[in-house]
């Protein structure tokens, strides 16, 4: 079997192109990482608020006192559905973008505790149209503060 000399250079075109198109550019890719950390878990229940919630020190908030975040939502997702919406998935909304379908997700509220890491919350499993603010087609915050409960 012979391989020709244009066939592994395209290969490796090929490979270089998706690669690249699959990443974040390096200015983006921490706050979108961080977005995926705070709002992305496909498998959340609302079992699961204080456990996740607590393994994650991107939850310590300056908000309250005692470092505790008041309120955070989950996108039960594939990531690449949560992406989409910055692009063919979304329409423009406010200074922001929407999506155009209903998303599962899961939002703790905080319900007591002393200080970050022993705060307790309370989740709620509800399908809603989620709103992101966009960096270049990457999703890298998620708007808590605006529910669209019928996509208008």
């Amino acid at each position: 079997m012979e391989i020709h000399q244009s066939a592994v250079i395209l290969l490796l075109i090929l490979s270089i192109s998706s690669f690249t198109h699959g990443q974040p550019p390096a200015h983006i890719k921490p706050r979108y990482e961080k977005f995926l950390k705070q709002h992305y878990n496909p498998d959340m229940t609302v079992q699961k608020c204080d456990t996740v919630i607590r393994a994650n020190r991107d939850f310590i908030h300056s908000e309250t006192e005692n470092g505790c975040k008041k309120i955070n939502t989950f996108i039960k997702a594939n990531s690449n559905d949560i992406k989409a919406v910055c692009g063919k998935a979304g329409k423009p909304y406010r200074n922001m973008v929407a999506s155009t379908k209903p998303f599962s997700v899961v939002t703790c509220k905080l319900h007591s505790g002393d200080t970050h890491p022993n705060c307790k919350y309370r989740g709620v499993q509800d399908t809603r149209y989620i709103v992101l603010a966009c960096e270049h087609g990457w999703p890298v915050h998620y708007d808590e503060g605006i529910y669209k409960p019928n996509g208008s």
